[in-house]
């Protein structure tokens, strides 16, 4: 039996292409997820990998639709051959029938996580220079220099308690008591 395994990353994502193509292939039954492919527990792919028998083939739109790690993808393949079953990639025409197919997938799944490792390695190096320059992510602090001095004043001569001085300033409590742990570390000379 050929069984298919169509995954999308987010809730916005449909697998409707991915089912196309697995029934085009000849897939008799389709599991469908969404879930990140970096992640281990995904139900349907658990389900898929359970009702495995001898002879049964595993076909895949793509290879990434499986994992995004080699690790995670030798182990699945080694749960699938376990089974007595074989694999296909159909994007990236890889067959583990074959001899060729087995090398082929090893050398696709290394290139897949080196892409990443890459990806990774840019993307920190691109926050380290914005850093650099002086740019810091997330979002702006909701409460301007003053302000943060006025509710240290207001609740530490007593005119206000941390919860009314959250509410005047229209910020949650907990940023009050964040705001008031940072001024006891750093002492009254920053206020």
């Amino acid at each position: 039996m050929r069984l298919g395994y169509a995954r999308v990353s987010t809730q916005d994502q449909d697998t409707h292409a991915q089912i196309t193509t697995l029934r085009d292939a000849g897939c008799e039954r389709i599991f469908q997820e969404t879930a990140s492919g970096g992640r281990w527990d995904r139900p349907e792919l658990h389900r898929l990998l359970g009702q495995l028998r001898k002879g049964d083939v595993v076909v895949i739109w793509k290879l990434d639709r499986l994992s995004r790690s080699l690790k995670d993808l030798l182990l699945t393949l080694e749960k699938i051959e376990q089974a007595g079953a074989g694999f296909q990639s159909l994007t990236e025409a890889i067959d583990t029938a074959t001899p060729g197919g087995r090398m082929m997938m090893q050398i696709v799944g290394s290139f897949a996580e080196f892409e990443r490792a890459m990806l990774r390695e840019r993307t920190k190096s691109g926050l380290d220079a914005a850093r650099k320059n002086g740019r810091v992510g997330g979002r702006r602090p909701k409460l301007t220099l003053q302000q943060q001095k006025e509710i240290v004043a207001l609740v530490s001569t007593g005119q206000k308690t941390g919860a009314d001085a959250a509410r005047l300033f229209r910020v949650h409590p907990s940023t009050v008591v964040r705001l008031l742990a940072k001024h006891r570390l750093e002492g009254p000379a920053s206020a």
